[in-house]
């Protein structure tokens, strides 16, 4: 199956903030509802904000085009610190990041895969996979860094072994942990993994 990925930007500014909002209303992810809830209150402020893009990705349903899934992008400064990488690896990191004596650490901006997340209205997450909808993104930054340089791309999720298992697969691995806030924590986590993706000799498509 072959998929439309939109700039959701692109959609509020044709049709309108209020349409917009109602299609996002197709969207379902019970099984994790912070994803759910981006979508429908934060992604679109966020895009006007320019702190995030979200991008709505369509497959095709009984000949109708229907959303499938989405993720959210943006650049975010990260601190490195206690580096669970190689040596060769962490060398090729560093080279990207600026020494900061204050926290005795590491600083480096990277594109984020913020959000992430089939759609289970309908059984419409049956039309795609997740490997599919990770490597939508992983095009999406690609196309980005083909642009104005970069040369990694990362996330954050909980320390279960299926995530890990699943974005490991994908050629991502942990480089770290970041404490979460009191307000950030959820079913009784206090820090998520960090994870990244060597883009060097990633290919579109």
């Amino acid at each position: 199956m072959s998929y439309k990925v939109i700039n959701l930007k692109d959609i509020y500014d044709s049709l309108g903030e209020t349409k917009t909002k109602d299609i996002l209303t197709n969207y379902k992810c019970e099984i994790n509802k912070d994803v759910e809830y981006f979508l429908k209150e934060k992604a679109i402020e966020f895009s006007k904000q320019g702190i995030s893009r979200t991008y709505i990705v369509l497959g095709e349903y009984k000949k109708e085009n229907v959303i499938v899934g989405y993720f959210a992008i943006a650049n975010k400064s990260t601190v490195l610190k206690k580096l669970i990488l190689s040596n060769s690896k962490r060398k090729k990191l560093i080279k990207y990041a600026k020494y900061d004596a204050d926290i005795k650490g590491y600083s480096i901006a990277l594109p984020l895969i913020g959000q992430i997340g089939k759609n289970f209205d309908n059984g419409y997450n049956e039309l795609i996979s997740g490997d599919v909808l990770l490597k939508l993104a992983c095009d999406k930054i690609k196309e980005i860094q083909n642009l104005i340089g970069g040369r990694y791309v990362f996330l954050e999720c909980e320390d279960t072994d299926k995530l890990r298992e699943f974005y490991e697969s994908n050629g991502f691995v942990c480089f770290g942990k970041r404490n979460l806030d009191k307000d950030e924590r959820q079913n009784g986590s206090v820090y998520l993994l960090q994870m990244i993706k060597d883009m060097n000799k990633y290919e579109i498509g």
